[in-house]
């Protein structure tokens, strides 16, 4: 699949090249608090009950929007309205004409320089009260 990124616009990438894009980082998949007056969003160190820790895999990937109401399955349609998106992600990157991360697996051939969330994170699982997710809002993680 060489450079496949680069010669077709997102709409025209097959499943396997679709997926391939992402860099398995699981950023997205920690939770964000939205302030209700300013629309401000914060970042937390919670990830989704679905991320497994391990190995920063979705558990549910094929049904997640079903068994996750909060998750947002990426289509090239929905990209561009997700500005919530990290900036490092290579879905949003593509879609805004900008390179894909010099760590990426498919410029390097493996994942191994992938910053992972997954190294810091704590799952929402392990929350007793999901209410007071404020108490993990981080400064924001970029790579």
């Amino acid at each position: 699949m060489p450079s496949f990124w680069k010669q077709k616009s997102l709409a025209e990438f097959s499943q396997e090249e679709w997926e391939s894009l992402c860099d398995g980082c699981g950023r997205c998949c920690l939770i964000q608090l939205e302030d209700e007056d300013s629309g401000e969003r914060h970042l937390t160190g919670v990830a989704c009950r679905h991320l497994a820790l391990n190995n920063c895999r979705c558990t549910v990937y094929a049904d997640r929007a079903q068994q996750q109401p909060d998750c947002v399955p990426l289509t090239p349609q929905n990209l561009a309205g997700l500005d919530w998106m990290p900036e490092s992600c290579a879905y949003r990157r593509i879609a805004e004409q900008r390179p894909l991360p010099d760590w990426h697996p498919l410029l390097r051939g493996d994942a191994s320089a992938v910053p992972k969330v997954c190294n810091f994170a704590v799952s929402e699982a392990a929350i007793a009260n999901t209410d007071e997710l404020e108490v993990y809002i981080i400064n924001d993680y970029e790579s």
